[in-house]
């Protein structure tokens, strides 16, 4: 083409309207399919259920919660809180913890690394070389339970809350504050840092961490006397926690003062209602709140709401899974046995489908020394359309 003729169709191009934009879509994605993922949760019941003996086998995992996930250049991570370590008996049993007399190792935090070699266990040791929490709490009566992950560099930096106790039962516990924990590459062991992060508005930070537009979204929890959590909002430029954070307010705005911090709305205004740990992750033109029914004590149903802004506010939560594990009629019929804190792992889904995560527990503690399998994680995938 002569050099006369691109000039001129140049000129032309430079005065032709742009072309407009992909319209986003009016409506959420829809649902169109949910089912149990198998295969996830045979891979923790084979891992768990796998014989150990001596020192290798002290150190074993055989069941967790919490349940969060970040990919590391290591392998998989596998973020788990209150864990049973040790052997499990033929009949799907386990000794007791050994602080009631057991022979059972029980950590409040622990990691399984899973990779083409397989899963690994990582615990921390006490003094004695025995299994210990990764995360070492600051006394006797204190310990930290995880929250959400991300990458950090070659490494991985995980988000923990500190409890105590405060009586002699399972849920008698309270919540004293918020912990970076910084991890370098290779096997996870000690953490190189643990920095405090805010903890003066009653806020329990990092139920989900989400990285987007240069930015790092903190999502935290504030317990409520009458049952559930009201969802807050913080953000972090770039992708350490330990720079400064800024609050989401009822204005809209954000403000450096944790004391500003404003719970996020569902329809209507009203504040949303969540369950302690859950997701928000960014789908295309939305963001998915993956949450546990919150209005029902133990309640067995995961719901999905969306919002086009990390911030909300956010629609009407869905059911879209409920857990069959739980409840008198569930598949232990056993009224103590119950299901919480549901969340997303990113890494492991396709375009279109959630990949999500919840907890079994009982409210009974000899129930999962009795029957062990109780207590691991299930999984289940959400197929999404148009």
């Amino acid at each position: 083409m002569p050099p006369a003729v691109v000039v001129c169709l140049a000129a032309v191009c430079a005065f032709l309207p742009p072309s407009p934009p992909r319209p986003e879509p009016a409506s959420p994605p829809r649902v169109l399919g949910v089912h149990p993922d198998r295969k996830l949760d045979e891979a923790f019941a084979r891992y768990a259920g796998r014989p150990g003996s001596g020192p290798a086998g002290a150190g074993h995992w055989t069941g967790g919660d919490s349940t969060y996930s970040v990919p590391t250049p290591a392998g998989e991570l596998w973020i788990f809180s209150d864990t049973f370590l040790g052997t499990l008996r033929p009949d799907g049993s386990r000794s007791p913890a050994e602080a009631d007399g057991g022979t059972t190792p029980f950590v409040n935090n622990s990691f399984v690394l899973w990779n083409r070699h397989g899963p690994r266990t990582v615990t921390g040791r006490d003094r004695a070389g025995r299994p210990a929490s990764v995360v070492a709490g600051p006394g006797r009566d204190e310990w930290y339970w995880a929250r959400a992950g991300v990458p950090d560099g070659k490494g991985f930096s995980v988000v923990y809350a500190r409890y105590a106790r405060t009586g002699p039962g399972p849920l008698d516990v309270a919540w004293r504050g918020n912990a970076l924990a910084r991890f370098g590459p290779g096997l996870p062991g000690r953490p190189r840092s643990l920095t405090p992060l805010p903890s003066s508005a009653g806020i329990v930070w990092g139920a989900w961490l989400e990285r987007q537009g240069g930015r790092t979204y903190v999502y935290g929890t504030e317990r409520l006397a009458s049952g559930g959590n009201r969802l807050h909002l913080a953000r972090v430029e770039g992708s350490d926690l330990r720079r400064p954070w800024r609050y989401r307010t009822s204005g809209g705005g954000w403000s450096a003062r944790e004391a500003r911090s404003a719970p996020l709305c569902g329809p209507g205004g009203a504040a949303l209602l969540t369950s302690d740990e859950l997701s928000v992750v960014r789908h295309g033109h939305w963001y998915a709140l993956v949450t546990q029914r919150a209005d029902v004590p133990f309640s067995a149903e995961t719901r999905l709401a969306w919002s086009r802004s990390p911030a909300g506010p956010f629609g009407a939560a869905r059911t879209v899974y409920t857990a069959p594990e739980s409840g008198a009629a569930g598949t232990y019929r056993n009224g103590n046995v119950i299901a919480y804190n549901p969340h997303e792992h990113v890494e492991l889904g396709r375009r279109g489908e959630l990949v999500v995560s919840y907890n079994v527990n009982s409210l009974e503690p000899g129930d999962v020394v009795r029957w062990a399998g109780i207590y691991r994680p299930r999984f289940f995938r959400v197929v999404l359309g148009g």
